[in-house]
């Protein structure tokens, strides 16, 4: 089957990515920030090639925009805002590069940015939004590559995109090597027989050089993390059978037709079948791995924008048709805002809260500010110079960014890139919180319980009920008991 001719614009598409931007604009400033956010922060004071769990793009991101405003969630969350537009650009885009009219463009860009999984990743800052904008721009560029008559020098483009890929997300490797062994596999492999391909591959090597170099001196902690979270370790990670079925919940169940359809659609077309092929190994190759349900759905913007070319003769001039699949978008629209972005009010996240049930996430965004002021007033009344050691990064991102105004020093914690950046000091007294009491007895002489955290509107995100424990004497030196404190996941 020829490909169809590629008309020159794409207004409707920037229309939608304009209104989709608004949306996330209005809100983007309403509970407050996420526990990743307050981490991405900590680290971005502490500017590194690279962290045992993350490359340093996203950290100085966050640095960036503190710089602006170190107090605003609305300027912090300015990239995810934009990267979330980027990937609904790039699906108009991408149905326009398949062939589609302005039907299919405003399906595409429309169903993508309706899909739950664009408006929960876009919502906050984080690594998964930027991954999500590099690989649709990523997809969109291997199109271009895959036209009858290509241009090569899109391999250099490409090859920039794949850097600043690995220096957001190392994870991104995966779904490049599976695009391009697909491509070899199934054709057409013309488009690696250029000059530009292996340059392709140097400037990326370039650009993602010093973060494999910090991974390589500190002895690769990101394939313990990538363990870690293969063994639940993870607030975010899922079941074998749990990845499967949030397959149907990323974009929506209502839009899984479409989706699907356009899988059928790529497979159908012999210069588009990589793409599908590519699917199927990443869904195998993260489900035996038990990655994390998400990692996969940089994938279906693309197969929404197939979807989307592939229906355009179908729909049109069928109202009935027609209005099925308008529904289907705007009840997904409606959904995924109501449960993935903060629209309703906070009390909607009171237990037994039914948002909650679907994003838990969402109840990592509120009362951080309460949270560090009872962490004070617990200090102030037991020992006013304690350290402070938290069970997890988000707490003690919490601590160092609302703390100044009580005199909090700066946290420690065993987690991730804050075990990299030390213990406390010597045999000094700490408060412990986030840490069960029973694993608290094996590094403290006399640990002595204060109270537990309450945020007052009985919303249970992890740390309401977290028991706040002083330690007085450490059974030894925190410097000698730190290592086996280290938490990676």
């Amino acid at each position: 089957m020829e490909q169809r001719p590629i008309t020159a614009t794409a207004s409707e598409t920037f229309w939608i990515a304009g209104i989709f931007a608004g949306l996330m604009t209005a809100v983007s400033g309403r509970y407050g920030y996420h526990r990743d956010e307050l981490y991405f922060l900590a680290a971005g004071r502490r500017p590194d090639w690279g962290y045992p769990d993350q490359p340093p793009l996203v950290p100085l991101l966050a640095r960036a925009m503190s710089e602006i405003d170190a107090n605003s969630v609305m300027v912090l969350r300015i990239p995810a805002t934009l990267a979330a537009t980027v990937v609904v650009i790039c699906a108009g885009l991408a149905a326009r590069e398949l062939g589609g009219g302005r039907l299919a463009r405003t399906i595409a860009a429309a169903s993508v940015a309706s899909a739950a999984l664009v408006m929960g990743a876009g919502h906050t800052l984080s690594t998964a939004d930027i991954d999500l904008a590099v690989w649709s721009a990523l997809a969109l560029l291997v199109l271009k590559l895959l036209r009858p008559s290509f241009d090569p020098r899109w391999w250099l483009a490409i090859g920039v995109l794949a850097g600043i890929g690995v220096q957001n997300k190392a994870l991104i490797v995966v779904p490049i090597a599976a695009l391009a062994l697909s491509l070899l596999a199934v054709g057409p492999r013309e488009v690696f027989a250029t000059r530009y391909f292996p340059m392709a591959l140097g400037i990326a090597a370039v650009i993602s050089a010093p973060y494999v170099v910090w991974q390589a001196r500190n002895g690769w902690p990101q394939w313990a993390v990538s363990r870690a979270i293969a063994g639940g370790s993870s607030g975010s990670s899922n079941s074998r059978i749990g990845f499967v079925l949030l397959q149907f919940g990323l974009i929506g169940v209502l839009l899984v037709p479409l989706w699907s359809f356009g899988l059928w659609w790529l497979w159908r077309r012999p210069r588009y079948r990589a793409f599908v092929l590519a699917y199927a190994v990443l869904f195998l190759g993260y489900l035996a791995m038990v990655g994390k349900a998400y990692y996969l759905g940089e994938m279906y913007p693309l197969l929404l924008a197939a979807g989307a070319v592939g229906a355009e003769p179908w729909l049109t001039g069928h109202r009935i048709r027609a209005a099925a699949l308008t529904f289907a978008i705007a009840f997904t629209a409606v959904f995924s805002a109501l449960v993935f972005l903060p629209v309703l009010p906070a009390s909607a996240l009171r237990a037994p809260s039914a948002i909650l049930a679907i994003n838990k996430e969402a109840g990592e965004t509120y009362g951080w500010p309460g949270f560090v002021a009872q962490i004070a007033d617990f200090r102030a009344r037991s020992v006013p110079d304690a350290g402070i050691l938290t069970g997890n990064y988000g707490e003690a991102g919490a601590i160092e960014h609302f703390g100044g105004p009580y005199g909090l020093p700066t946290p420690h914690s065993g987690d991730n890139a804050y075990w990299w950046w030390g213990p406390p000091s010597g045999t000094s007294a700490v408060i412990v919180l986030g840490i069960k009491a029973e694993e608290v007895s094996r590094f403290c002489v006399d640990p002595e319980p204060l109270g537990r955290i309450d945020n007052g509107h009985d919303i249970h995100n992890n740390e309401q009920g977290r028991a706040v424990i002083l330690c007085r004497t450490p059974e030894h030196p925190w410097a000698e008991m730190w290592p086996a404190i280290k938490r990676l996941g």
